[in-house]
């Protein structure tokens, strides 16, 4: 029985390999083949990089990690009607208008860009890095706002 990664190596190593055909036809002489050429070289380093992954089961490189190789090829579950129906939603339950006007109270004492930060963070769930290049400023400031913000949610919870 053929199993789902060896059909993503097989995928993987056909663009790998189309992209190596490409690349060959690149004139490096001509500045943008040259540009060109170094993408598609970054392509095939990252795929050659998942294909390594995908074939030993753990990060290339890892010294530490699972000791087993091809662990995706070792482990299965070949009939999933065997496991019950596992259900990770929680019941969804609505603010009462008392708990709205708390949560808009503590988001009122926040600033600005506090609140911008703390709610593109908590609420969407949003890294660091994504929100300083969304809003322009540096990893480490978007870093200080949350945690600013954190510790007067917590205050006011107190």
């Amino acid at each position: 029985m053929k199993m789902w990664v060896e059909d993503m190596i097989n995928e993987y190593n056909v663009g790998k390999k189309a992209l190596e055909d490409y690349r060959e036809k690149l004139n490096l002489d001509i500045p943008s083949d040259a540009e060109e050429h170094k993408v598609v070289s970054e392509m095939i380093s990252d795929m050659q990089y998942a294909l390594e992954w995908m074939r030993k089961g753990r990060r290339p490189g890892n010294r530490r990690g699972i000791d087993r190789r091809a662990i995706y090829q070792r482990t299965t579950f070949m009939n999933m009607d065997i496991f019950p129906e596992i259900n990770l939603e929680q019941p969804k339950r609505s603010l009462d208008d008392d708990e709205k006007l708390l949560i808009v109270e503590v988001l009122m004492d926040l600033s600005a860009r506090e609140r911008q930060c703390y709610l593109l963070h908590m609420a969407q769930g949003k890294s660091y890095a994504q929100i300083a290049a969304e809003i322009g400023i540096s990893r480490r400031t978007v870093q200080q706002y949350v945690e600013r913000a954190k510790k007067k949610v917590q205050s006011f919870a107190a």
